[in-house]
């Protein structure tokens, strides 16, 4: 009988754990990477991260066969004003590729992290994507990571 009564306790404490982890609403926030890979250390790298809000509803349409008109929204007015730029340092410099560039921006990232996990939130998934220096005439190239984390609101 005690063990019975023990299984069912535990069954129930399971479940209304669950139940309100499902229940509990969250909110992401992104930080955005962009380290450049442009050579002679002419490119800019940064860490972005977001100050103000905006719904994007605001800024949608929906298509349809029987209304096809397309959103208005003007440039200026999706533009967020605030937000915090932290500079980093690029991966080339006039020598080539600079790994102590390289362990700078991590520890400036790590502090990012660090910081926002200090502040209540979890690092829930990491993005990346690259456009890479593609030789001669190829000018261009940035190494972009979107961190994207969550809390409870």
């Amino acid at each position: 009988m005690k063990n019975l009564v023990l299984v069912v306790i535990t069954a129930l404490t399971t479940l209304t754990v669950q139940f309100t982890a499902q229940a509990q609403k969250m909110e992401y926030k992104v930080i955005t990477s962009v380290e450049s890979i442009v050579p002679n250390g002419l490119g800019r790298s940064r860490i972005i991260s977001s100050n103000d809000q905006r719904d994007y509803k605001n800024y949608t349409s929906t298509q349809t066969e029987e209304d096809n008109t397309r959103n208005k929204s003007k440039r200026k007015d999706l533009r967020v004003k605030g937000f915090d730029e932290t500079k980093l340092l690029n991966f080339f410099n006039l020598g080539g590729i600079r790994f102590q560039n390289i362990a700078t921006n991590d520890a400036l990232i790590s502090s990012k992290i660090n910081t926002m996990i200090d502040e209540g939130w979890e690092l829930a998934f990491v993005n990346t994507g690259v456009e890479s220096h593609a030789g001669k005439g190829d000018k261009g190239g940035i190494y972009i990571t979107r961190y994207i984390f969550k809390r409870p609101k």
